[in-house]
């Protein structure tokens, strides 16, 4: 109920810095040809601003009682007036502002250590202009590190280069980053860019540090080592280069070894050449990337699925697995989707014909299961044939989840991919989906046992029905 009477208090403040009654400092506000000489209340500008107080405190009346005359050259006018308001009355209006005005306001507030202003001109940007941010995202990038006292923007904007990382390279002097900067940035577990790419930015970033270091590392010297150590110091532990693949490692770490602690780097040299190490000490964890761009899906939501298939594709070795949480060489390009292009074999061939290396998933009705498969080769449409390959393999996963995956490799090589106009994906008779009324019909045969395949992926066998089923094309990142 006390709150009822601030209004009214608001505005006779107002009143009283607008009069030209009862001051006692005046101020000269902007440089030449833009000065301006405001009047204003001391004991106000001293309770409501400690950088004021300061300056106030050595510039009181003189025994003459002459008026207190400062002058505040680097702020402009208009803005200063605006900053008087607020500190006489406690109110600032942004709606209507230009944004680039709001910026100045924001950094006279914090100049003038008016935290509660610089706190609320930061929310509002972000709440209400965070389109217009990241596309003047140079300008609030630097402005959010002109100051201590700007950390939402700061967040605002690590947020935002570590979702769309490609655009701050592309639109952004990346070098120019403030190495605060740079250290919140690759310090994220959520951080959307291959650990190849993180790396790479930083040598970048050190050497524009160090402008008379050559490329080249085979030109450095054990001095230029050292120098370009001490500018990356607080980087180079949060690179993960257990992430790295062995030929990354080879071409792009290995020459740059000496800016590495000896211990980490014989680790990591273990870590690609002996097939059964086994180690996690200083190992770092790799980021978590989100499923958005791998894949887009609407049976699997579950990025350790996968990453689960990635490596069977891959042929990836247990010890990686054993460090690694996701391993994740490639994107899942949608070429089929039942439920979007239809549950027929005719749509099937139209959609996937002529396609290698793509993968099945089907969502089985009225269970949490998910089964499919892998297919190093082509589909095809014809009377009935079969395809040999030793590198096709089945999976179920169950609760969209991999603690009860069952992977099949295919045993009877010479049966691993059935092609036939009036069937789907067909792997052996492990996994069938056919349509008995022809092409044009929906699938009505579906059904899984096994047969080619070495594994049993499904407690029961026989025709079942589906919500859905996806068909992806894998593509190398």
């Amino acid at each position: 109920m006390s709150n009822q009477f601030f209004s009214k208090l608001s505005q006779n403040y107002i009143e009283l810095l607008e009069e030209d009654e009862y001051y006692d400092i005046t101020i000269e506000v902007g440089e030449d040809p833009n000065v301006k000489i405001l009047r204003a209340h001391m004991s106000i500008l001293c309770c409501r601003s400690p950088y004021l107080r300061r300056i106030l405190t050595s510039n009181k009346k003189n025994k003459d009682n002459a008026l207190v005359h400062i002058k505040l050259p680097n702020i402009s006018p208009e803005i200063f007036q605006i900053i008087l308001k607020f500190i006489y009355g406690g109110i600032l209006p942004l709606n209507g502002r230009d944004n680039s005005e709001i910026i100045k306001i924001m950094l006279a507030a914090d100049e003038f250590l008016l935290q509660e202003l610089v706190d609320y001109i930061q929310n509002y940007l972000i709440e209400n202009k965070s389109e217009w941010m990241e596309q003047n995202f140079e300008l609030v990038h630097r402005t959010s590190f002109q100051s201590n006292s700007l950390l939402q923007l700061q967040q605002f904007c690590t947020d935002f280069m570590v979702k769309s990382p490609e655009k701050i390279f592309k639109s952004l002097d990346f070098t120019s980053l403030p190495e605060k900067s740079l250290v919140q940035l690759i310090k994220r577990d959520d951080l959307q860019m291959k650990e190849i790419e993180v790396w790479e930015h930083v040598l970048k970033w050190g050497l524009a540090q160090n402008p008379t270091l050559l490329p080249d590392p085979n030109t450095w010297s054990d001095d230029d080592f050292k120098t370009m150590e001490n500018t990356l110091q607080h980087c180079l532990s949060l690179i993960r280069f257990f992430s790295l693949s062995s030929k990354e490692f080879l071409q792009k770490i290995h020459p740059y070894k000496n800016l590495l602690k000896r211990k980490l780097y014989e680790t990591l040299l273990n870590f690609h050449l002996d097939p059964d190490f086994d180690s996690t000490d200083n190992i770092s964890l790799p980021r978590n990337p989100k499923i958005d761009g791998i894949i887009d899906s609407k049976i699997v939501n579950n990025l350790d699925i996968i990453s689960t298939i990635s490596r069977c594709i891959a042929d990836v070795n247990s010890k990686i697995s054993h460090v690694r949480k996701f391993h994740l060489p490639y994107n899942f390009q949608l070429l089929l989707r039942g439920s979007r292009d239809g549950f027929t074999p005719k749509k099937f061939h139209e959609l996937c014909n002529d396609i290698s290396h793509t993968v099945t998933f089907i969502k089985v009705k009225g269970t949490d299961e998910i089964i499919g498969g892998y297919n190093p080769l082509i589909w095809r449409r014809s009377s009935g044939s079969w395809d040999k390959t030793k590198d096709s393999f089945i999976f179920s996963f169950k609760n969209n989840d991999v603690k009860d995956a069952i992977i099949s490799n295919i045993e009877n090589i010479d049966y691993a991919i059935y092609c036939r106009y009036d069937h789907g994906s067909r792997f052996g008779d492990d996994i069938v989906m056919h349509a008995s009324g022809g092409e044009c019909a929906y699938y009505n045969d579906i059904r899984c046992k096994k047969v080619q395949y070495n594994k049993k992926i499904r407690d029961t066998e026989g025709n079942f029905s589906i919500d859905d089923y996806e068909v992806f094309q894998i593509v190398k990142r």
